[in-house]
């Protein structure tokens, strides 16, 4: 019988492999992207400006639209402009919010590059369920970070992304350097 490897003297040998536990991401792998295909009532970016921006992982709020942190960040850092109204259409922006949405856009990469320092970044909406968007009803944009040698093997073989800060520590970060920016 092999000697407990860890302090609960549960039974197992010890190999190479480590392990990337990541409890949080139960609910959305349970409940998959149509749990978020409901109208303004259940919708997280509808919900969100209501809550604290800790609570919300809002880094700003701006007159039309705000910028939230990814729940489930395909890297750190991954943000998301939305227009506070309920629209799931880029074509349903006034002259007004698309002007923020963009300026927002370009704020949040100076904003990343200064917190991380990323290589490069990928910036991208995906427009109704067909088009991949996981919250086809309100419109959001992706500005994500990217570092050369940030993909490997993991996404792809054990969809598995590593993520190396709390959420809530990102969005420190950000949302004092978004008003460093704004200062």
């Amino acid at each position: 019988m092999s000697e407990p490897t860890d302090d609960f003297e549960l039974a197992g040998v010890p190999d190479a492999f480590q392990r990337l536990w990541t409890p949080h991401r139960l609910a959305y792998i349970k409940g998959g992207q149509a749990q978020f295909n409901k109208g303004e009532d259940d919708c997280p970016f509808c919900l969100a400006p209501a809550r604290s921006d800790e609570e919300s992982l809002i880094v700003h709020r701006g007159e039309s639209c705000f910028v939230v942190l990814n729940l489930f960040p395909y890297n750190p850092g991954h943000l998301l402009v939305c227009p506070y109204r309920h629209i799931p259409d880029y074509t349903d922006l006034t002259v007004d919010e698309t002007a923020e949405f963009a300026a927002l856009t370009q704020t949040g990469m100076k904003v990343l590059r200064k917190v991380a320092n990323p290589s490069g970044f990928n910036l991208g909406m995906n427009q109704g369920v067909t088009g991949g968007a996981g919250i086809a009803g309100h419109l959001h944009q992706h500005i994500v970070p990217r570092w050369g040698g940030d993909g490997n093997f993991l996404p792809i073989i054990a969809q598995t992304k590593a993520i190396t800060q709390t959420l809530g520590e990102v969005r420190e970060q950000v949302a004092q350097v978004w008003a460093e920016q704004l200062a």
